[in-house]
């Protein structure tokens, strides 16, 4: 099935999410509960809680992953998990490619470069603006990812969060570890780290590898940005063209190996230094290995994006109406 097969066969369908509790007790209608108060089909379980709980805990315990309780909480919306109460737990993803009638859902990624207790550089955001722009997320629904789901999502592989965001910081700096870390930790979010090797532990600036790895082993997402951070576009001056095909293959190729060693993984995904590409490094890029690249070019991706050029939103600015400007997960279409 081609994606535009996909995108017109999901439009055509009568999806249902936030109302799916009413739509499953209209089928079920007055039927008893089973043993343990438990109902459940192929496509979803209706479970009476017997004692108070969490989604998490439900998560984990009937679709095997903690991290689904999303999927919990987005079918029962505002429910209590108290004793005595009903939940529906779906078992399948039936909207792979978040495609609803008002429109198709699209993932913001952000991306950021320092912090600071002030800033004085467009690229660096204060530690107060940073917990301001993480309580919006909060306040608003809004769900971390790792790339890697986000790749799932792209590939038709599973459904994610109807407000997801990724959040992506560059370079490698050491206010990763001493600011955004513990904040991100507090809100119960994650982030993915684009870093060049040679920066890592070559100044008290930078993050260090042992950081890296507690970051990694807290959930977080290491993953490469070249190994000197040089715009793989352009030639030096004297350098011939073979010279120059060396020099980005190894900037591709030596990132993805360092930090493969370093951090003991399977590093799948890239950010283009300074953004800059063409057709030629597209094609270097994805045969080193990489899954995904990715650009600070404005906008969202939606599962049929290109995953060569995803977009990101560079966080420049630190009031809230810009920031909250910078995120969109839901691009509307008007059906005819």
């Amino acid at each position: 099935m081609t994606t535009n097969d996909k995108l017109n066969f999901h439009l055509r369908r009568p999806i249902l999410w936030v109302g799916m509790a009413a739509a499953i007790w209209l089928v079920v209608g007055c039927a008893s509960l089973g043993h343990r108060g438990t109902y459940q089909s192929e496509d979803y379980i209706i479970y009476q809680l017997q004692k108070e709980t969490t989604s998490a805990a439900l998560a984990e315990r009937f679709l095997k992953d903690p991290r689904r309780a999303w999927v919990i909480e987005e079918a029962n919306p505002g429910i209590t998990f108290q004793k005595g109460k009903t939940v529906i737990i779906p078992l399948k993803d039936d909207n792979r490619a978040g495609l609803f009638r008002e429109g198709y859902q699209v993932v913001p990624i952000l991306c950021y470069h320092r912090f600071g207790a002030t800033c004085r550089s467009a690229l660096c955001v204060s530690e107060a603006s940073f917990r301001a722009q993480l309580d919006y997320l909060k306040d608003n629904g809004y769900r971390t990812i790792s790339l890697a789901e986000l790749y799932d999502f792209m590939t038709y592989q599973r459904a994610i969060p109807l407000r997801s965001v990724v959040i992506t910081i560059d370079d490698g700096y050491r206010s990763i570890y001493d600011i955004a870390y513990p904040l991100l930790k507090e809100y119960g979010f994650t982030a993915t780290l684009f870093v060049y090797p040679d920066f890592i532990g070559a100044t008290s600036m930078a993050a260090t590898w042992d950081q890296l790895r507690e970051m990694k082993a807290a959930g977080f997402e290491i993953e490469s940005h070249s190994v000197t951070h040089s715009d793989l576009t352009l030639k030096r001056e004297g350098e011939s063209d073979a010279a120059y095909r060396d020099r980005i293959t190894m900037e591709l190729i030596q990132s993805k190996a360092i930090i493969d060693r370093e951090l003991d993984q399977n590093t799948q995904f890239f950010a283009y230094p300074y953004s800059k590409y063409n057709r030629w490094v597209l094609a270097q890029t994805e045969a080193a290995g990489y899954r995904l690249g990715l650009t600070v070019e404005r906008g969202a991706n939606p599962f049929f994006m290109d995953a060569m050029v995803l977009k990101r939103n560079q966080v420049l600015k630190e009031d809230l109406d810009y920031f909250s400007s910078r995120i969109t997960t839901l691009h509307p279409v008007t059906l005819d």
